[in-house]
């Protein structure tokens, strides 16, 4: 069935709180194992329901925020969400105490029942409104960034629409256009600034009435993060410090050299060669029309995968006025449709994102048969695997959208890939400082913001830049906003990416085979484990950065960049 008509009804709370506590009252005075589990198909039943509903109403939404009726059923959404975690909530409570409870663990695995006692420190009804409230503050910080109308060279353009001009060849194009877009950031930097304070203090007052000392413990629960704790990203954070670092600075020296300029500015770092980036060969039809060939080529799975995403209109890949920055992939169990939500705007970036997001969807696509939610999706730094390595295992097939630019395309996204991973730890540390000290100044922030740049991003030079300078940038990352501290995630992940990356380039087969199994594993085990099965090393342990880098150290070293100057 074609998204199209997935149909759209919004859930009756009522009625959905009676038949929830319904099922409940049964679930917990039934007679046997096999009446109780019967009662958690149910449950997990009316669970999928609403979350479809959900999921829907998202897609939509985004896709369009001008649109009246699902704006109306979003704002529905983000005031009943909370109502319907308390649901959770109470089904969790009933599931851990159950009787049954080793014959249940036994049928759905015993991760649930360690998700569940993570979840429900993370609810309780005296925090209902406030969760209601976050949600209201997550929804002015979407709608924000989605009103932007920059004029630029005599148009009117959202925030997706300047960034191809940040990657001009021109010189003066690129500042102008980094200008430009921090520019609507100054003008609405009071805002910005007030929706994230509300936002701290919110979630730390949240945080204390559930009893945790701050809102880092908090998050953590969120996330569900139940193999790893704050130590443990510390001491990854310390090895990309001292492996990756260093490394990233040679890469930046180089780039410099590269490109022919004296110093290198902030709106450089994303202008790779002097007659600009590389870019796929035709528009988004034809990339979509070229992404049917690579993944029929790939393995029988993804051929099978990517035509019904395409058949059923589940990509939404252009950007459009009133559509919501960013992307994602979502997942409509009772359709057992993935959906993939994203913003091309002509750059390399879009055949990088369409691989990323269809990681994720191939991930849930080829573990579908899971009922439980929890189990569709992994946690989001093992979700961040599938993404990331999707994009590493495709590289053999990307000729097919760079043509002759292939070669220059692979290194840049590779050494773009090794770059991301000093960012992505500075916007870890920065959200611990944030919530371990919530009653600083909007300004202490920024402050904090500019040392850790200087910490991991050391080569970065804002060039005057008035916003940047004073330690903006972080107010354009959403996930900050929207979910505080899923950003680790990725960097966690692209060090297991590359360590599939490695076993692609020894081993194509094997080393898809090994993706394939992580992926039909879906969400029914803790990250540390999932990376085990995958056969690789995990981030947390001492070496794993520097066995890493010195595979991609040793591939940098085998490649003369200067040999890119003469392809035009």
């Amino acid at each position: 069935m074609k998204f199209s008509q997935f149909e759209y009804k919004r859930p009756d709370m009522n009625q959905l709180q009676q038949d929830f506590q319904e099922r409940l009252k049964r679930f917990e005075s039934a007679p046997s194992f096999e009446v109780q589990d019967q009662i958690l198909t149910e449950l997990v039943s009316l669970r999928n329901h609403f979350e479809s509903m959900q999921n829907i109403v998202h897609i939509r939404y985004t896709s369009n925020t001008e649109d009246a009726f699902y704006k109306q059923e979003h704002d529905f959404m983000d005031e009943n969400g909370p109502l319907y975690q308390g649901m959770v909530s109470d089904f969790f409570r009933a599931l851990v105490k159950s009787k049954y409870r080793k014959e249940l663990e036994s049928h759905w695995g015993k991760h649930l029942f360690n998700l569940a006692d993570t979840e429900l420190k993370t609810y309780s009804p005296e925090v209902l409104e406030d969760l209601k409230q976050e949600n209201r503050l997550k929804s002015q910080y979407v709608k924000l960034l989605s009103s932007a109308q920059i004029e630029f060279q005599g148009k009117k353009r959202t925030l997706v629409q300047l960034m191809p001009f940040t990657q001009s060849p021109d010189r003066n194009i690129r500042k102008q256009a980094v200008s430009a877009h921090f520019g609507f950031f100054n003008d609405h930097r009071e805002e910005l600034d007030r929706i994230y304070d509300d936002m701290v203090k919110l979630r730390t007052s949240i945080a204390k009435k559930l009893g945790f000392s701050n809102f880092v413990e908090l998050a953590y629960n969120r996330l569900n993060r139940t193999d790893y704790n704050k130590n443990m990203v510390k001491v990854f954070r310390d090895q990309v410090k001292e492996q990756i670092v260093p490394f990233c600075n040679n890469l930046r020296e180089k780039q410099r050299v590269r490109i022919g300029v004296d110093s290198l500015k902030f709106y450089d770092e994303s202008f790779s060669f002097p007659e600009g980036n590389p870019k796929p060969k035709g528009d988004a039809e034809w990339i979509v029309a070229q992404g049917a060939k690579v993944f029929k080529e790939l393995s029988p799975e993804t051929d099978e995968f990517y035509t019904f995403m395409v058949e059923n209109e589940l990509l939404d890949l252009v950007a459009k006025e009133g559509k919501a920055p960013g992307g994602y992939c979502t997942y409509i169990s009772e359709y057992q449709s993935p959906f993939i939500f994203t913003n091309f705007n002509g750059s390399q970036g879009d055949v990088r994102v369409l691989m990323h997001e269809a990681g994720h969807a191939f991930q849930v696509y080829t573990s579908r048969g899971y009922e439980v939610p929890e189990y569709q999706f992994p946690t989001l730094e093992a979700c961040e695997i599938h993404s990331m390595s999707m994009e590493l295992i495709t590289y053999p097939w990307m000729d097919r959208f760079f043509g002759e630019d292939t070669d220059r395309f692979l290194y840049d996204h590779l050494a773009a890939a090794v770059k991301f991973i000093p960012y992505g730890v500075a916007v870890d540390e920065f959200q611990h400082f944030v919530y371990e000290n919530p009653d600083v100044s909007p300004q202490e922030r920024k402050q904090e913001w500019r040392r850790l740049e200087k910490k991991y991003l050391p080569h970065r030079d804002h060039d005057g830049i008035p916003f940047l300078e004073e330690g903006g940038y972080w107010q354009m990352q959403t996930h900050i906003y929207r979910t505080p501290f899923y950003y680790i995630d990725y960097t966690l992940a692209q060090v297991c990416a590359l360590q599939l990356w490695k076993r692609s380039r020894e081993n194509h087969k094997a080393a898809w085979q090994d993706y394939l199994e992580l992926c039909e594993q879906g969400g029914s085990l803790p990250f540390t484990e999932l990376v085990n099965i995958a056969g690789l090393m995990s981030p947390f342990e001492e070496g794993c950065v520097e066995s890493v880098m010195s595979e991609v150290r040793k591939w940098e070293a085998q490649i003369d960049d200067k040999t890119f100057l003469q392809k035009t």
